[in-house]
């Protein structure tokens, strides 16, 4: 049994503006990620079983790997064709905000987000300290997902079961995602049970995961040997791993979006470990270096990723932003790293 995730109020308010929007935009934030694509691919599957004609719209390039997801031919990326998505956003009667808790999370979309008046917004996000203001706000930080999410208020709102696995097959995808295969942040037995409700609508979740986890290049596989052997500093008092990649290293490689999925996760293999922060240069802007952390337990990668990397996240699943040289990220996450008792 799903206990329900909207109240009595939020449930016919989510109805009605659905019904009565006739121009609807999906977005999400920048860099999409298998949560972010996934859910946004469901949610539009479930506008359309109303008959409306959700458009998506997605701030840069997302993962090679997510590209088999059903209807993904039907995404606009804002960086490729922004003339066209600025009138989408423009005209639209209600957008839906997934999986990111503040403007500035859309990127380079962030102005024509906050040009839409507040009472066409809702936002649908499990992340903390959401302040986009909304007409209608589905925020569960306690949830697996925004995948999850969707799932949820769908099954709520009594519309599951005409829906298809072009609906499961993004949603499935987005929670095992970011659960990392169901390994963290996934104990809750629910997740489980969703998880079976999907499976009845005949997706294949072997090949989901085969489509995700097994589909690399050589170089990505090449990559992750050296990184491995040649990248990786253990911090053993501190039972923390650190790697950075550089412009160089990434050109060696020939590296391509979703090429350093998982890799932040690797150390935590080793014995005892219990936070992982891999830094990485971007290749398009100057002084921008990505942080992903990642950490078992309690240990709260959030908290050190808000006071080190201009970031957050879960408790165990993080990111952030440094504006500053690579040389110098490397000194803030081993500083970090030196003070990771002071999170405890």
């Amino acid at each position: 049994m799903l206990n329900d995730i909207l109240t009595p109020e939020e449930s016919q308010l989510m109805r009605e503006l659905v019904s009565a929007a006739e121009r609807i935009v999906i977005t999400c934030h920048v860099h999409p990620d298998g949560d972010a694509v996934g859910s946004s691919l469901g949610w539009a599957e479930y506008l359309r079983s109303l008959g409306k004609d959700p458009a998506i719209i997605v701030p840069d390039q997302y993962p090679d790997f997510l590209q088999w997801l059903p209807k993904t031919e039907r995404i606009i990326r804002y960086d490729k064709r922004r003339e066209e998505a600025n009138e989408l956003l423009k005209q639209a009667d209600l957008i839906f905000l997934l999986d990111l808790n503040q403007p500035s999370r859309t990127g380079d979309m962030a102005k024509a987000i906050e040009a839409i008046p507040e009472e066409k917004r809702i936002i649908i996000d499990h992340h903390l300290a959401t302040t986009l203001n909304c007409r209608l706000a589905v925020s569960h930080p306690e949830m697996s997902s925004t995948c999850e999410l969707v799932f949820r208020i769908v099954w709520q709102l009594d519309a599951f079961d005409e829906l298809t696995r072009h609906f499961a097959s993004p949603i499935y995808c987005g929670m095992m995602t970011d659960t990392g295969g169901f390994t963290y942040n996934s104990n809750d037995p629910a997740i489980f049970h969703i998880i079976g409700l999907l499976l009845t609508k005949g997706i294949d979740k072997d090949k989901i995961y085969r489509n995700v986890y097994n589909c690399y290049s050589e170089n990505r596989l090449r990559l992750v040997g050296y990184v491995l052997y040649e990248k990786l500093k253990v911090f053993a008092k501190q039972r923390a791993c650190l790697f950075a990649l550089s412009r160089q290293d990434q050109h060696r490689f020939h590296f391509i979006k979703g090429d350093a999925e998982g890799l932040v996760n690797m150390p935590l293999q080793i014995k005892g470990m219990r936070l992982s922060i891999s830094l990485r240069e971007d290749t398009e802007k100057d002084n921008c270096i990505r942080i992903s952390l990642r950490s078992v337990d309690q240990f709260p990668c959030n908290k050190m990723a808000e006071k080190y990397f201009n970031g957050g996240g879960h408790l165990n699943a993080s990111g952030g932003e440094l504006n500053c040289s690579l040389a110098e990220a490397i000194d803030i996450a081993q500083k970090a790293i030196i003070d990771i008792e002071s999170f405890l």
